[in-house]
């Protein structure tokens, strides 16, 4: 599908202009094409964006009309600030509608990108590390939410930390909360050149460091050394002991975007790419962002860490097998001496039905980002 024909299915779709017959065909291929499913999801959020900007847009209308009558009918009287105040007085009404024209412009650059990926075609090789490479628009957005933080911080508000202008972003996810390490792969690491940083469920970012990188088993952690962060209670998910079985079931969370992403699937093989024992297969859906993301099952056992995908096959994504985590927990051990890993996991997740398990395991879950 060319990308005009596209982009106009997508508006139709979200507008609901389609036929009953267009739409049952439309959402077959969204269920098929994780691209185009991410573009439509996207779209809503435009639109959704935009009629928010106009509420607030003919609310503050209303309120000048409002003021302006009152003053008027001398109910209330108007004092301007004088010399600075009116600067920041006009930094003040602007600075809501700045950000959001900031907002809108990135939010129409990832909408076209993904129109892009959905009909270009896949690379040649038949295994994708799942690390995305985020846009130049994405990162000055940062560049701008950057300048807003340091005008506010001009204007007697709180300083606020600077954001990185990433690179890349992926998934990781928390193996000791006492000394704050967390797990990633070690594809997403070798991506970081100067800086890496984790960010969480809130957007708070933090510094971080990597201790410890295996390539053949794609596994990477990395230690938060950053003294904002908050400390965390225990975590709520354990390690699987053994491998996980065959058709078992299991869900993953993930940073495809700039918002944890919930997925689920099940084990559809017990090794991974051309029979390789240190990965397991998942049929389920993954996308740039997911590498380092968790895998975990109904009882709240950790299975897998995704780290990539097979290009020609819909739906096959490969795993590291959590077995592996205990082995690199303790080669740290060996290396690092004083810097042992203290994994200490709870069953909280046990028992819990799937909204209250995510709920408990998001604030675990990290972005991972770098330069």
């Amino acid at each position: 599908m060319e990308d005009s024909l596209l982009m106009d299915a997508v508006e139709r779709f979200v507008k609901g202009e389609m036929s009953a017959q267009e739409k049952i065909y439309f959402e077959d291929l969204r269920k098929n094409n994780p691209e185009l499913d991410q573009t439509v999801v996207e779209q809503i959020f435009f639109y959704n964006e935009l009629e928010k900007y106009s509420d607030r847009k003919n609310f503050t209308i209303a309120l000048h009309e409002v003021e302006t009558k009152l003053s008027e009918e001398g109910i209330i009287s108007r004092n301007l600030p004088k010399g600075k105040g009116k600067l920041i007085q006009l930094w003040a009404r602007s600075k809501r509608t700045i950000a959001v024209a900031a907002s809108i412009a990135g939010v129409v650059s990832l909408f076209i990108a993904s129109l892009v990926t959905s009909v270009a075609k896949q690379t040649p090789t038949n295994i994708k590390p799942l690390v995305e490479k985020l846009n130049q628009q994405e990162n000055k957005t940062r560049q701008i939410e950057n300048k807003l933080n340091k005008l506010e911080a001009g204007v007697n508000t709180p300083i606020i930390k600077p954001r990185l202008d990433a690179k890349f972003r992926a998934t990781g996810f928390m193996i000791d909360a006492v000394n704050n390490y967390i797990v990633t792969n070690a594809h997403v690491i070798d991506q970081a050149k100067h800086k890496l940083i984790i960010e969480n469920n809130k957007g708070e970012q933090f510094n971080a460091h990597s201790i410890y990188v295996n390539p053949e088993m794609d596994l990477a952690i990395i230690k938060v050394d950053d003294h904002d962060f908050p400390k965390m209670a225990t975590l709520p998910y354990t390690i699987k002991k053994t491998n996980a079985e065959l058709g078992e079931q299991v869900f993953m969370l993930g940073f495809p975007k700039q918002e944890v992403v919930y997925g689920e699937g099940y084990i559809s093989a017990r090794n991974g790419y051309q029979m390789d024992t240190i990965f397991c297969q998942l049929s389920t859906s993954a996308n740039e962002g997911n590498s380092g993301s968790p895998v975990i099952n109904k009882n709240g056992e950790l299975v897998g860490v995704i780290n990539s995908l097979e290009t020609n096959a819909d739906g096959v994504v490969f795993a590291i097998k959590a077995v592996n985590i205990n082995r690199a927990i303790a080669e740290v051990k060996k290396i690092k001496g004083n810097e042992a890993i203290a994994f200490k996991g709870s069953n909280a997740l046990k028992g819990n039905d799937r909204v209250n398990q995510i709920k408990k395991l998001q604030d675990y879950v990290f972005m991972i980002k770098g330069n």
